[in-house]
């Protein structure tokens, strides 16, 4: 009689972690970055099976606010993704600055630059827009725009989302971050081109624990409203601070150092170490995004390789919930 209860309370278990692994894996998003230029082009070849959306970056304005750019050629891309359920949103902005935007931002010109905006959302028909105006293009305007764009785009049941970083945090106001369906946070890049003094690796697992904690425990926002970003190349230091920091993608990397997928830094033959996240490091990140956000974003999809060494593919493996528990 007690092994009965007992093989029926397991059973009960097992069907009831079954139905919450589904329902997790339903809902975890993998968010890749991927250029407007690609998407003209590439549709055939796009992954669309293993993303749940997808930025194309970056669709900015000219200096008045105008739209000019003939991005005509995405119209069968977006086609594509929509025929297997991706999300397909313009990501404005972009690293480095744009100065125009503090013109843009003001109240003068605001509105016209939102409803130029919404304009190219409906006449391509995305999804909504990912804003990723970063460090000093983030002013005081910022959060006035980011609460009247997201009132339009969610009058149309459209997304909003965002590319952040604790690197200007205290610039993101608790009101700007809670208009977002979601953010995706930057974690790499603690070091670059721009720091040849500070070689080391630029995105670790434990940067990664610190991101997630600060956004989710400290600036108060749900595990549904983060994303973990994580990198799909790598950065080249020494052996000096007198060599040039080079640049490398991910499908670069494994090309030309043989077991490089298994790795985090690889030493080259000019002495100089290149550091990015190989296959086990990707994989634990995703066990961390399902176990503290809701999902994993890329930059950039283009930067990976195929096959069984693909990092999206890594990814997608990861994500179940319920990989080797029975």
């Amino acid at each position: 009689m007690m092994k009965r209860i007992l093989f029926s309370v397991l059973a009960i278990f097992i069907t009831n972690f079954t139905v919450f692994a589904q329902a997790s894996n339903y809902d975890f998003k993998i968010v890749g970055y991927y250029s407007l230029n690609a998407a003209s082009s590439k549709v055939g070849s796009f992954p669309f099976e293993k993303v749940t959306h997808v930025n194309l970056w970056f669709l900015n304005p000219d200096s008045l606010g105008n739209y000019t750019r003939d991005i005509s050629r995405i119209k069968k891309f977006i086609e594509k993704a929509h025929q297997y359920d991706v999300k397909v949103l313009f990501s404005i902005g972009g690293g480095g600055r744009h100065a125009y935007y503090h013109a843009l931002l003001q109240d003068d010109k605001r509105p016209m630059l939102i409803q130029n905006l919404m304009s190219e959302v409906n006449k391509y028909g995305v999804d909504g827009v990912d804003v990723d105006l970063e460090g000093r293009d983030i002013d005081m305007n910022y959060e006035k725009f980011v609460v009247e764009l997201a009132g339009k785009l969610k009058a149309q049941n459209k997304l909003i989302t965002s590319a952040i970083a604790v690197y200007y945090k205290d610039q993101l106001s608790d009101v700007a971050l809670s208009q977002y369906d979601f953010v995706n946070i930057m974690v790499y890049d603690r070091t670059g081109p721009w720091r040849p003094a500070e070689p080391g690796p630029h995105s670790l697992y434990d940067h990664a624990v610190e991101d997630l904690k600060y956004f989710g425990e400290e600036r108060g926002m749900t595990k549904e409203k983060l994303v973990l970003g994580v990198p799909f190349y790598g950065y080249g230091f020494g052996p000096d601070t007198t060599y040039r920091v080079s640049s490398m993608n991910y499908r670069q990397i494994i090309k030309e150092f043989r077991g490089s997928e298994n790795a985090d830094e690889w030493k080259m033959q000019d002495g100089s170490t290149i550091y990015y996240n190989g296959i086990p490091t990707i994989k634990q990140k995703t066990i961390l995004a399902r176990d503290k956000a809701s999902g994993i974003m890329i930059w950039q999809l283009a930067g990976d390789a195929k096959g069984s060494k693909s990092l999206l593919r890594a990814i997608n493996e990861a994500k179940e919930v319920n990989t080797g528990i029975f």
